[in-house]
């Protein structure tokens, strides 16, 4: 598969030549050492791509010509999680990984038992959304929103067909909560301390699934990825 870059200008003709001098563009030559000739690919983060040829190596940018353009729908479903705000550079492993799983929202959340704080860090976690997007050749950039209260999680438990909450006391499998074709779905990861029974109960009263994502207990970090994985294979999605 190509690689994949993102720009603000995205070239849409044919033909075109376009300068190709971003931050991006500094890593194809001075990392990937991209030469003439060769063929990737430009995104806009929401889903319109170009497929470039290189014509000129400069020192700081790549002079490249468009061979193809197009677009790539959205799926049917949305799928948005909210992530207890774990402690550290767990935030951006947790922001990584639901990346690559297909999130279309992540949002920050500050639980009872979060440590961490992320506030400050949006706009870096949304880097790392975009990062992970090149890396798993995703034409869609995920959004990073926050910080969320749980009141503010009760809305989006409102907004979604499907609403799961994880929780390791919980005897429900994820597998047995899809019996609809739900096209909103909210998967709801709480902190490595884990959620209080008030916040369990809480979202349950305003509609929410609770289920057991297994019988490994994983962090908090890497349970959106496994939830995203387990909800995408129950829709035949994946």
């Amino acid at each position: 598969m190509l690689t994949l870059f993102f720009v603000e200008n995205l070239p849409t003709t044919v033909g075109e030549q376009y300068l190709f001098d971003n931050e991006d563009a500094l890593h194809a030559i001075r990392v990937l050492r991209t030469n003439i000739g060769e063929i990737f690919n430009l995104g806009d983060g929401n889903g319109s791509w170009a497929r470039v040829q290189v014509e000129v190596v400069n020192k700081k940018s790549l002079e490249v010509k468009v061979l193809e353009t197009g677009f790539e729908a959205p799926l049917p479903q949305s799928f948005t999680v909210i992530q207890a705000i774990p402690k550290g550079d767990r935030a951006k492993e947790a922001v990584e990984l639901c990346t690559v799983g297909g999130a279309d929202r992540i949002v920050m959340w500050a639980a009872s038992r979060s440590i961490g704080k992320s506030d400050e860090k949006l706009d870096k976690l949304q880097i790392t959304a975009r990062e992970a997007s090149k890396q798993s050749r995703r034409l869609r950039i995920p959004s990073v929103v926050g910080v969320a209260t749980t009141e503010n999680i009760i809305d989006e438990i409102a907004k979604s067909d499907l609403a799961i909450v994880l929780h390791e006391g919980a005897s429900a499998k994820i597998s047995e909560l899809i019996s609809t074709d739900p096209k909103k779905i909210l998967i709801i990861v709480g902190p490595e301390g884990g959620l209080t029974e008030a916040e369990v109960d809480t979202f349950a009263a305003a509609g929410a699934k609770v289920a057991l994502l297994g019988r490994p207990i994983l962090r908090s970090a890497h349970a959106g990825l496994a939830a995203l994985s387990a909800v995408n294979t129950a829709l035949s999605v994946w």
